[in-house]
């Protein structure tokens, strides 16, 4: 089906989904499907787009549905049979023994597909519950490929020659002078497909759905202004290691609630945290993870950027370069339903580097730049990655129009192309 020739019901073009294929093989395979992720990221939109004819669409979200679901189980599903898609399956965590043992008597593949923004409980009870029967896929924003509607069968992102030509020979805008306007605008579907237009109207009703939803589930925080406030105290810190004690002293509450709080961002999707290479070659690399958001556009209205020209000139462009870097790295491999093995590297000797992939004990190490004109200086931290092991591929992410060598399997590019 071309993409590009569907519109939904409020006449938005539908953008396909890098998922679609994917997940259309996976439903084959296992009987429930669990796709996370943030809220309005387009998981219900691209679940109910792709549902076959027949299939049932139940939302947790409806106060009635939600009570019959958390009250009486057996009735729920006497009433929505299978196959069916249940949207937000936090709210009825006990609905998951009733779909074991449907599983169990049934056998059939692609019965149950469910998704989720939380995942602390709903996390929890269902790998104990479903275990061996249920594939967990994540999904966040539009990729830029997603966005401009191309490469979207690519494969996940790796710094390989081959693998970088054969994406720019599919990507027709390569071009980065607009970086910062996509970066800015963040990977919400509503904003990039101008659904919503007023980006401070939907980042502050985002905002507010997510404390008044997300943040009082998981836990009970009693001053949301307190809460308000860590959130941008993290946003400022995006690309940086992490120091609780620092972002507790700024939020002004005990380290023992940033830890707490800080579980909540991840359990929502709103940040991640890239753990430290480890090695047992040398025992003097930094143990902290760095700090990123997953959306790049509510870490700039978290961090007041009002505009795309002023952040891009302003002092976060790196950092949030950087952000934008990892976030559609990991799209690239979440979308294929795929986990990188991703790490930044750091030791006491100030040797660092912004990401590390490792597949296969091989090694492609990456900076970020914010420039057009590669430096050889960028890649003089390579030669550290190269004594633990083989670099088959690495480079620097940056604004240059083209795929520049700087050294042996090592390139200069654009950034666009992840």
């Amino acid at each position: 089906m071309d993409s590009k020739s569907i519109i939904d019901d409020k006449y938005i073009m539908y953008y396909k989904r890098t998922l679609y294929n994917r997940w259309l093989e996976i439903s084959e395979q296992f009987p429930v499907l669990l796709l996370t992720g943030p809220r309005q990221i387009g998981k219900t939109t691209f679940l109910k787009h792709i549902s076959e004819q027949g299939r049932t669409y139940v939302t947790l979200d409806d106060p009635d549905k939600r009570l019959l679901a958390k009250e009486d189980p057996a009735t729920f599903f006497r009433r929505y049979q299978p196959p069916i898609l249940i949207d937000e399956i936090q709210y009825a965590p006990g609905l998951l023994s009733y779909i074991k043992m449907e599983v169990d008597s049934n056998h059939k593949a692609g019965q149950f597909w469910l998704t989720g923004s939380q995942q602390f409980q709903m996390m929890r009870g269902i790998t104990e519950t479903l275990a061996g029967r249920v594939a967990i896929i994540n999904m966040l924003g539009f990729s830029g490929n997603e966005r401009h509607r191309e490469n979207i069968e690519e494969l996940p992102f790796l710094p390989m020659r081959e693998l970088l030509e054969n994406r720019l020979t599919k990507i027709k805008n390569v071009e980065s002078k607009n970086i910062y306007d996509e970066i800015w605008q963040g990977s919400f579907p509503a904003l990039v497909t101008s659904k919503v237009k007023d980006w401070e109207v939907f980042y502050s009703s985002y905002l507010r759905t997510y404390l008044e939803r997300d943040v009082r589930d998981l836990a009970q925080v009693g001053d949301e202004g307190a809460f308000l406030t860590f959130l941008r105290a993290c946003a400022a810190r995006t690309a940086q290691i992490l120091n609780l004690t620092e972002l507790a002293r700024d939020a002004d509450i005990s380290v023992k609630t940033a830890k707490n709080w800080l579980s909540i961002l991840q359990a929502s999707f709103q940040v991640f945290l890239l753990q430290p290479y480890h090695s047992n070659l040398t025992k003097r690399l930094v143990k902290r993870p760095k700090l990123y958001f997953l959306d790049t556009g509510l870490c700039s209205y978290l961090t007041e950027w009002t505009t795309s020209k002023a952040l891009s000139v302003g002092a976060m462009s790196g950092a949030i370069l950087e952000t934008y870097a990892l976030a559609e790295i990991l799209k690239s491999w979440w979308h294929q339903c795929k986990m990188p093995s991703i790490y930044y590297y750091r030791d006491k000797d100030g040797v660092e580097m912004d990401f590390l992939i490792t597949q296969n004990q091989k090694f492609y190490p990456l900076e970020v730049k914010k420039s057009a004109s590669p430096k050889k200086k960028w890649i003089s931290a390579f030669s550290t990655v190269s004594r633990l092991g083989q670099i088959d591929g690495g480079g620097v992410l940056c604004l240059c129009k083209e795929l520049l060598p700087m050294g042996k399997n090592i390139y200069a590019i654009p950034i666009n192309i992840i």
